[in-house]
């Protein structure tokens, strides 16, 4: 809703928009854009005199704000149906879509179109460092976005993506999330569907060929060109370096990829897979990510304090722990990875895929966790860790915990996808004043 409020602005529109606890990057980026910001949902911003309401999926029946906008009659959109209304319209869509990757496959697309001076629009889930802001409308003809399989609004229940009618689509992976909306898989694998009956016949669809989930999405029926990309695909990549990408039997060279992880490798491979449909060569993809700085909150170093490195990642699902840890193992083998997490989502908060957490984990060297006001047992489901892992209800003690932990060389991994009480920060200055090298022998972990 943030990056739309600034597509809004630049197209002419003078935007407010009002939510709670705003932060940054996207409270930054607003104040940029010069969208006024508003703390809260009271009634008495209807003072404003808007045009149009556009609600966002946050928002429910017995907010303040919203009740009395339906009391009077007012008129109020979508945030994805006002978007497809006002700019998508006439414009060739490229959607991420996908339960894992879309943020930093998106960025990348809009990376490759930007470096091939096509000038696409775009709205991304996250601030590309490449350009940073999340949204901008560009000139050309072309639209990244991320396609959310999250409910619209809350008078609108389908998909968010089923409104972006893309003529690109990427299909990244998928499995179950957003246990607060879908009961179970087969009830996301049916949004999917649901979306690829919308694309019309010279549409591309860019699938990972060996997700079953996806698969079984195309064969409840498909009318558009798939080509598919990963193990067995169409479009492949290596799996050791130099990491050599291939359509078919035609070589388009070499990624270098300055993101870590064989994730992150795939989602290069879709973003090439999706520019190759407008036109844009794999070797020109290739040259436009060998630039590629990465996405904010993704794997993103917030500083180093004594030899030991706070990264601040937004992996808030078992399967996106594994593959930062995995990735950041790889990159330095010869030091401690510490994985600090809290259950945020929706999917967490419910316990829906914490029997996968242990796993999850388990290639870290140690894991603290903090479950303040979660409703199922957190220390009980990871269990399996040992004294490796350690749950906390107290931010601060946590906090004192992991600095009294942690040694010259971690590399200390903090997933969540909120701001998590601005934990690295409070890491940073905690780390700063503790003594170099005090106690680091009598810590070092087996």
């Amino acid at each position: 809703m943030g990056g739309l409020a600034q597509l809004a602005q630049a197209s002419g529109h003078e935007v407010s928009g009002c939510d709670t606890n705003v932060y940054p990057p996207m409270s930054d980026q607003l104040t940029a854009a010069g969208v006024r910001v508003i703390e809260g949902y009271s009634a008495d911003q209807l003072s404003l005199d808007a045009d149009a309401w556009v609600v966002g999926n946050v928002v429910t029946r017995g907010n303040p704000l919203m009740e009395v906008i339906l009391e009077r009659g007012l008129t109020y959109v979508s945030g994805p149906q006002w978007l497809a209304e006002n700019l998508l319209r006439g414009r060739h869509v490229l959607a991420v879509a996908g339960t894992h990757g879309k943020t930093t496959t998106s960025a990348m697309l809009a990376k490759i179109l930007d470096h091939a001076s096509l000038d696409p629009g775009f709205l991304i889930g996250g601030v590309p460092e490449d350009f940073s802001v999340s949204a901008r409308i560009g000139t050309g003809p072309h639209f990244v976005i991320e396609a959310d399989e999250y409910d619209t609004a809350f008078f609108d229940k389908r998909s968010k993506f089923l409104h972006y009618r893309p003529r690109t689509l990427v299909l990244n992976n998928l499995e179950f999330d957003h246990a607060d909306i879908f009961a179970d898989l087969s009830a996301i694998e049916t949004q999917f569907h649901h979306l690829v009956r919308t694309l019309p016949a010279t549409a591309r669809i860019v699938a990972n060929g060996a997700d079953e989930a996806l698969g079984r999405v195309l064969a409840r029926g498909c009318w558009s060109e798939v080509q598919t990309f990963g193990i067995g695909g169409q479009w492949r990549i290596s799996d050791e370096p130099p990491y050599r990408v291939s359509n078919g039997s035609d070589v388009g060279g070499e990624l270098q990829l300055a993101m870590a992880g064989r994730h992150n490798r795939l989602n290069a491979l879709a973003a090439i897979a999706a520019a190759h449909h407008v036109g844009v060569c794999a070797t020109a993809s290739l040259a436009a990510l060998a630039d590629f700085r990465g996405v904010k909150r993704r794997l993103e170093v917030r500083g180093v304090v004594n030899g030991v490195t706070i990264i601040d990642d937004f992996a808030h699902h078992p399967t996106a722990f594994e593959q930062s840890i995995t990735a950041l193992r790889a990159l330095h083998p010869h030091h401690r990875v510490i994985a600090v997490f809290e259950p945020r989502s929706n999917t967490m908060k419910r316990g829906a895929v914490s029997a996968m957490l242990p796993g999850s984990l388990s290639a870290a060297h140690r894991v603290f966790c903090f479950a303040d006001g979660i409703g199922w047992n957190v220390a009980e489901v990871l269990a399996p860790l040992g004294s490796l892992a350690t749950v906390h209800d107290n931010l601060a003690a946590m906090v004192e915990s992991i600095a009294s932990f942690v040694e010259s060389g971690d590399q200390l991994l903090v997933m969540s996808n909120g701001s998590f009480g601005d934990i690295h920060q409070q890491l940073l200055a905690r780390l700063a004043q503790r003594c170099d090298g005090s106690g680091d022998s009598a810590k070092r972990a087996a």
